[in-house]
């Protein structure tokens, strides 16, 4: 799955536990790109491209994975250019950005039949498996911050988040990532069964916290 050059525990100039020069010199080019950029939450938005990062590093990515996670949203959200990029980091990192801007611009519609046609394109764009898995960890830490987006936005997401994004994450054998995109997505995919299954929960807690309560007198006596 990983490539190139694995990442080592030395400590460097960015947030990241672990770093190379080259993480490093992504980081300073990303933060410099960002600068002034904020998401809607008020974070500013370099924390974004290092929780992705994050993520790439924790399923053990190679460096120049890690430092497109770093890079992936330059050339879609600042001036910089795909030629800028490929000058300063090669050809490797710039396409592997390419690949995740490309992903981005496909978007789900809610049509049930657009799927699994969505679904191959993504795969057809990513020829690159790394492309991927920076789309889909870029993808889990916006779902981790889905709450600061206004709802008919955080629906749209989240509705892409579980008919394209899980499954392929399920595909590629990542099936806790899968599980979690769709526990990310479900509550604002399906708000009222959400609500229900969370009183239902409740409930149930509540009487097993009572039926504890009337038992624990008989336990204590026993032992």
């Amino acid at each position: 799955m990983a490539k190139g050059k694995r990442v080592g525990k030395t400590r460097g100039a960015t947030p990241l536990g672990q770093t190379t020069p080259l993480i490093e010199r992504a980081y300073a080019f990303a933060n410099k790109a960002h600068s002034g950029q904020k998401r809607k939450n008020g974070d500013l938005y370099i924390n974004h491209c290092v929780e992705t990062a994050r993520t790439l590093i924790e399923w053990g990515l190679d460096e120049s994975t890690i430092a497109a996670g770093l890079l992936h949203d330059v050339v879609e959200d600042t001036p910089v250019t795909d030629a800028e990029l490929k000058k300063e980091f090669g050809e490797e990192i710039a396409l592997l950005v390419d690949g995740v801007t490309k992903i981005s611009r496909v978007k789900y519609r809610g049509h049930e039949r657009e799927v699994e046609n969505l679904r191959k394109m993504i795969l057809a764009i990513a020829q690159d498996l790394r492309v991927l898995l920076i789309k889909l960890a870029d993808r889990l830490h916006n779902m981790r911050t889905l709450d600061a987006l206004p709802a008919p936005k955080r629906r749209r997401i989240a509705l892409e988040t579980m008919e394209i994004y899980a499954p392929l994450a399920y595909r590629l054998g990542m099936q806790k990532i899968s599980g979690e995109l769709e526990d990310l997505a479900f509550p604002h995919t399906y708000p009222s069964e959400y609500r229900w299954l969370i009183k239902k929960l409740e409930y149930r807690y509540e009487a097993m916290e009572k039926y504890l309560d009337r038992i624990r007198p008989t336990v204590e006596k026993a032992l």
